[in-house]
């Protein structure tokens, strides 16, 4: 759509500024304030690099160490541990998805009860609150760490750790999304006369389980890069793998590994892309 263009003439910007000073030049104390902010701001980063040791030598040599690296991995080569190296992949794949699973089954409820617009009880609220802001206060990779303690080895410690970071997450995010929907089905629900329970599920489920839905694929697919990450840890996967073949220096191995995580990354990101975009149109097209 073709929109006209307004040019003014100089008198009706004289008369445009004489009338709103403030608007076009901006107040002498605004522009002093936004100098003095963005002053601070840069002398907090400049001592911050002094402080860290911030060098760009070491930027420079750094990249050429790194560029040795590539040539070192190139091309990627398995060896005679593909099968190993498949079944690991595999074991990614279960720890991210039964790690997400456990950790929606226990943030569903604790979403709703961290809803302001389902508890108003302030203290059960700020409670719910808490305990979800100090799950999810602990990295996944301190999580794999503690399990790793307790349980021991393997794929089951990954799936815990993944599920209790993924529980204090999505929990805070369920309860947002229920408390930003739309309050008129639940009043109408309670208007002829249902209950407490009957207003959530037939006035909240319906409008919040497709972003529900939606969230849960986007962290599957991020809980699947992160599930190679607690590995590392020896928490089983891939990254158990990637972790070994880096302290042997076998850089060639490492570049299969990798390449092996981005293209399981870049296949769950499509399928969960085309699977979000289908629940949302969905839910649009409902009445």
């Amino acid at each position: 759509m073709n929109r006209a263009r307004i040019t003014l003439s100089p008198e009706d910007r004289a008369r445009l500024a004489s009338a709103h000073p403030a608007a076009l030049s901006g107040a002498p104390g605004e522009r002093m304030r936004t100098l003095l902010l963005i002053a601070a701001a840069a002398g907090i980063a400049l001592f911050g690099f002094w402080r860290l040791g911030f060098n760009f030598d070491r930027i420079g040599s750094g990249i050429v160490q790194l560029g040795h690296f590539v040539t070192l991995m190139l091309p990627p080569n398995p060896g005679t541990q593909l099968p190993l190296y498949m079944h690991a992949l595999g074991e990614t794949l279960a720890i991210a998805f039964l790690g997400t699973l456990g950790g929606a089954i226990l943030a569903f409820p604790f979403g709703f009860l961290a809803a302001k617009n389902v508890i108003p009880n302030i203290f059960a609220h700020f409670a719910v609150r808490r305990v979800l802001d100090t799950v999810r206060g602990i990295d996944r990779l301190i999580w794999a760490l503690i399990y790793v303690t307790v349980v021991g080895l393997g794929p089951f410690a990954g799936i815990l750790a993944i599920a209790t970071a993924s529980f204090g997450e999505l929990g805070k995010l369920f309860s947002e999304a229920v408390e930003a929907l739309d309050r008129k089905p639940v009043e109408g629900v309670t208007s002829t006369g249902g209950s407490q329970v009957e207003a959530v599920r037939f006035g909240m489920l319906p409008q919040v389980l497709p972003v529900l839905a939606s969230q849960l694929l986007y962290y599957f697919e991020s809980n699947a890069r992160q599930s190679t990450i607690v590995g590392i840890v020896g928490a089983g996967g891939l990254g158990l793998h990637l972790a070994e073949q880096i302290r042997v220096l076998e850089w060639q191995k490492v570049s299969f590994l990798i390449l092996m995580m981005l293209v399981m990354v870049a296949v769950i990101d499509f399928i969960s892309s085309r699977l979000r975009f289908s629940i949302i149109g969905r839910a649009r097209l409902e009445p």
